[in-house]
This record gives C-alpha cells, sequence and structure tokens, in this order.
C-alpha cells in the first residue's frame, strides 16, 4: 500500500503540475481507496502492484489503443524475441479489470472470464498470444470488456463541443 501510494502522490503531483487547479487536493487519497476498494476486500492491506496499475490505466484519460498496449505489456512476458500474453496472464488481467465494474455491482461471472479467454485463443496453437492477436481481439469489444470502450467514448464525447443551437 505504501508503494502505491508513493506512486499515486508523484502521478497526482505532476497532473496538478500540468494540469493547474484541475485535480483534487483528496485525489490520493480518493484513487487509494478505490483501490482498496477493488483489490483489498479481505482487509490484509496488500494491493498488487500490477492490479493497482491496470486499474490506473483503464481509468485513466490516453486512448483505447494506447490503454490496450499498456496492459499487454504489464501482464505479457518475453519469449524470446517477443513478448506474449499467455492464457494464465489474461485471467489476471480480466480477473483484475472485472473489479473495476465489479465494484458498483456489474462484474461478470468466472464462466464469462472463461469464455473471453476462449474466444481470444480461438484458432491459437501456441500457450501465448503476440501483442497484435491481442489487440485484435480487443478492438472486437469482447462483452467481458465492453465497458472499457464505451467509457472511453463517453469520456470523448465529453470533450466535443459545436455551434448547433436546438429547438
Amino acid at each position: 500500500m505504501q508503494q502505491i501510494s508513493r506512486m499515486l502522490m508523484k502521478l497526482f503531483q505532476r497532473a496538478r503540475i500540468e494540469n493547474p487547479g484541475q485535480v483534487d487536493p483528496r485525489a490520493v487519497e480518493f484513487t487509494l481507496s478505490l483501490l482498496i476498494a477493488m483489490y483489498d476486500r479481505s482487509g490484509t492491506g496488500y494491493v498488487k502492484t500490477r492490479s493497482a496499475a491496470a486499474a490506473l490505466i483503464s481509468l485513466s484519460g490516453d486512448t483505447l489503443l494506447a490503454k490496450y498496449r499498456a496492459l499487454f505489456q504489464i501482464y505479457a512476458v518475453p519469449d524470446g524475441k517477443e513478448t506474449m500474453i499467455t492464457r494464465s496472464a489474461l485471467r489476471s488481467l480480466l480477473t483484475d479489470l472485472n473489479q473495476i465494474p465489479a465494484i458498483v455491482g456489474e462484474g461478470c461471472t468466472l464462466s464469462c472470464l472463461e469464455i473471453a479467454i476462449h474466444d481470444c485463443f480461438h484458432g491459437v496453437l501456441n500457450a501465448a498470444i503476440v501483442e497484435e492477436k491481442f489487440l485484435s481481439w480487443l478492438r472486437s469489444e469482447p462483452a467481458v470488456l465492453l465497458w472499457l470502450p464505451t467509457c472511453y467514448r463517453i469520456s470523448a464525447s465529453e470533450m466535443v463541443s459545436h455551434q448547433a443551437r436546438c429547438r
């Protein structure tokens, strides 16, 4: 928790510099509380850094492609010349990401996660997939992660303004 708290302090400190007056002074406290609620329900005082990073990436204002690439890099493992993501790593990623909608009562079941993993690895003979296959699967908007592009689109549309007048 201390490591994550320090990371959040640095993150929001940088955000305050880049966007003066737009970062709530309690942002670290609120974000840490959210991460604890999602990833430490039993009160152990321990949250995996990788899980916290996945949540922060997912909730960031970056583009979907940038989020997808970052998530791949966090969960993938080196395999010779390439970096690949295994079924086990994908299961961990989906389980971690599923905690975000679950916090508001919208998470999916374990069988839903297994169906998503099966779909991602459909037609794959290897034990792991490369980034392009992973990105291709995410671009197909699997049901288990449909909330991610939806939230991104809502966020992006908030910045849209037009001069049209409605009657």
